[in-house]
């Protein structure tokens, strides 16, 4: 097997103007849970949708058990429902089996895309991070993933960093195949302009919206000029 050196493997950051670019639909927002949340975060939820259009919610709760999770989570699927928004879970196949949820977010540790279809059906929708790598995005396309979530792309607190990728992954994925891909870890309505430029399908936010100082729905309505919408 041949090796190479990181400088051979890294990606031409301009791959991606090279090629003519084909249509994709406009970016969208996908929102996450904050780690943690309370009886009332159905609220909360409520108000970020007022900001402007979100395509998915994510509900990402660590430290808590399923039994927990799946209390919380009843009254936010439903108001997911009523406002056309798809409700993912993360982590869990089981829970997005036990819920009927319309997705279930696998990071690298969480199970194998091929697996979770088989238990959840052809229809629930299956998303995969994939760190900064471009072989894990390929793998997971081949084991059926519905997208694929490159990052960080920026320092976050919500999470431990351990891979930042480059906007140029985003440009390279989007040239090359047509499964969408979601760019998260510390995007802001003021550092998300490259990722969009870039060919991000999705914006994956989290502390942005639900820190912002005036609320949610002011969150949510910042992103509306980046995207598009506003």
């Amino acid at each position: 097997m041949t090796d190479f050196t990181d400088e051979e493997l890294a990606l031409d950051p301009h791959f991606a103007d090279q090629f003519e670019k084909g249509f994709r639909p406009a970016c969208q927002l996908y929102l996450i849970s904050p780690p943690s949340i309370g009886d009332d975060f159905a609220d909360r939820l409520a108000q970020a949708f007022d900001g402007g259009q979100v395509a998915a919610f994510q509900l990402r709760l660590k430290g808590v058990d399923e039994d927990t999770i799946a209390r919380l989570a009843k009254p936010l699927q439903t108001l997911c429902a009523q406002r056309e928004v798809a409700f993912i879970i993360n982590d869990s196949v089981a829970l997005a089996q036990r819920l009927g949820a319309d997705g279930v977010h696998l990071g690298q540790g969480d199970g194998d895309a091929r697996e979770a279809r088989k238990i959840l059906g052809p229809k629930v929708q299956i998303g995969v991070t994939c760190h900064d790598s471009r072989h894990l995005a390929m793998e997971a396309g081949e084991a059926g993933a519905d997208y694929v979530a490159f990052g960080a792309f920026y320092p976050t607190t919500t999470k431990e960093v351990l891979h930042r990728a480059e906007p140029s992954i985003l440009g390279w994925w989007t040239t090359l195949f047509e499964l969408p891909c979601v760019a998260i870890g510390g995007i802001t309505a003021a550092n998300a302009a490259p990722l969009v430029a870039a060919g991000a399908d999705f914006l994956a936010v989290s502390s942005a919206v639900w820190a912002h100082p005036d609320g949610p729905e002011a969150g949510v309505r910042a992103f509306a000029k980046v995207l598009g919408t506003g």
